[in-house]
């Protein structure tokens, strides 16, 4: 991509972001260059504020993208120790909840706005709240946020306990060292997203309903979404409950599936070093199906449609089967749902240990957000712990008849 050239004048953000204010930042940044790519208006305002240097190019790519799977599946392979930061919240939440202008829950088993509050400003005790919030609700939403991307990384530092995922192959925010990648359709190098089909389910998306990163040895335990660019109808993003899925299934079929691995692949795929000429292969990663909370102890089931290749151990036509039932009560269970229609500055930050989500493609026009991904435990199963159901007695959840049609 052609740099987009900066001469020494400093480019203030305009105080009122008027579309003539927009237009002049733009020539200026496109003048006597050819083919110059710059991000949405709204991005545009939020970088110049921010100090985000576009004189190497929009976006940034890293310079050396790993060409074999097996040089991607040693990335972050290293033992770490990660202690969740909602470890060493109040569970009351007195210090997050008392600073806010509202607390309102969405839907009975997953998502909670925060109203009045900008994460740029929060102390370290409301940021252990927030991670504990997010914890047992799954997802937490902040509208109307003034928030940089470097801001935005810095939050995730600290939620990800010192550190963040670096993607080896995807469009991120130039000149903040990487960690921050977008989403944006038109920043895509694979162009996968053209000639889309309405007559696909879920929209035709890449992925449907899925779960990020899920190859990685540690993947994020803490994932924030801040949309800066979105269109006015459409792009809906819809997040269901782990939790609450695990606890759709009777007694006796999470017997069978507590305590089974399942192999979880890379979304991008990469040339096999013992096969250059071969076809593209993905990362390949063993993690149980079902996986405790570090904070709540309660059990989430932790499959997706996308990314999950097979039970270990199972034969393809056993292992399909189970895994059918699971992606069924997941992604048609609308009461464990949330589906959230974006606003520009709106941040949601979610469990990607409890969760599956995937996105509306019935929109037109641009949509582009950052995104900070904050790495947290190795995925585990303890057979002590208990579902959120249980744990809390939750009427209509326990005790229950068994279901007799099917649905």
């Amino acid at each position: 991509m052609a740099p987009i050239a900066l001469d020494n004048t400093p480019i203030a953000a305009p105080a009122q972001s008027s579309l003539e204010d927009i237009a002049a930042l733009k020539a200026k940044l496109q003048a006597g260059k050819d083919n110059v790519v710059l991000p949405p208006d709204n991005t545009l305002r939020r970088y110049q504020k921010a100090g985000i240097d576009l004189s190497n190019g929009y976006p940034y790519f890293p310079e050396k993208i790993p060409e074999y799977v097996q040089d991607v599946g040693k990335i972050r392979d290293n033992l770490r120790e990660y202690k969740d930061p909602a470890l060493r919240a109040d569970k009351e939440k007195k210090s997050l909840f008392g600073a806010a202008k509202e607390v309102k829950d969405l839907t009975k088993w997953i998502g909670t706005e925060i109203v009045g509050l900008q994460l740029k400003d929060l102390t370290d005790k409301q940021k252990d709240e927030l991670a504990l919030l997010v914890s047992e609700r799954s997802i937490v939403f902040f509208r109307d946020q003034d928030i940089s991307p470097q801001q935005q990384r810095d939050l995730g530092v600290y939620l990800g306990d010192g550190e963040i995922e670096k993607h080896p192959q995807a469009a991120q925010v130039p000149g903040v060292g990487g960690g921050i990648t977008l989403i944006w359709e038109q920043g895509r190098k694979d162009k996968i997203y053209n000639g889309r089909s309405h007559r696909v389910p879920y929209g035709g998306g890449q992925f449907g309903w899925h779960t990020d990163l899920v190859h990685e040895a540690y993947p994020p335990g803490y994932t924030h979404l801040h949309q800066d660019t979105v269109p006015e109808v459409g792009g809906d993003t819809l997040w269901a409950s782990g939790y609450a899925a695990y606890d759709k299934l009777s007694p006796a079929f999470r017997k069978v599936i507590d305590g089974l691995n399942g192999v979880y692949r890379s979304a991008h795929s990469y040339k096999d070093q013992n096969d250059p000429e071969g076809g593209k292969k993905h990362v390949e990663r063993t993690h149980p199906l079902v996986r405790t909370h570090p904070v709540t102890g309660w059990k989430a089931l932790w499959i997706n449609q996308a990314m999950t290749s097979h039970i270990e151990g199972f034969d393809k036509p056993e292992s399909d089967a189970i895994l059918n039932h699971l992606y069924n009560v997941f992604e048609r269970s609308t009461d464990i749902q949330l589906r959230w229609h974006w606003t520009p500055g709106t941040s949601a930050i979610w469990d990607n240990r409890t969760t599956i989500h995937t996105v509306s493609y019935d929109y037109d026009g641009e949509r582009h957000g950052t995104r900070v991904s904050s790495l947290a435990e190795k995925p585990f199963f303890d057979p002590k712990s208990k579902s959120k159901a249980e744990d809390l007695q939750l009427k209509g959840w326990v005790n229950t008849p068994d279901v007799k049609s099917r649905y």
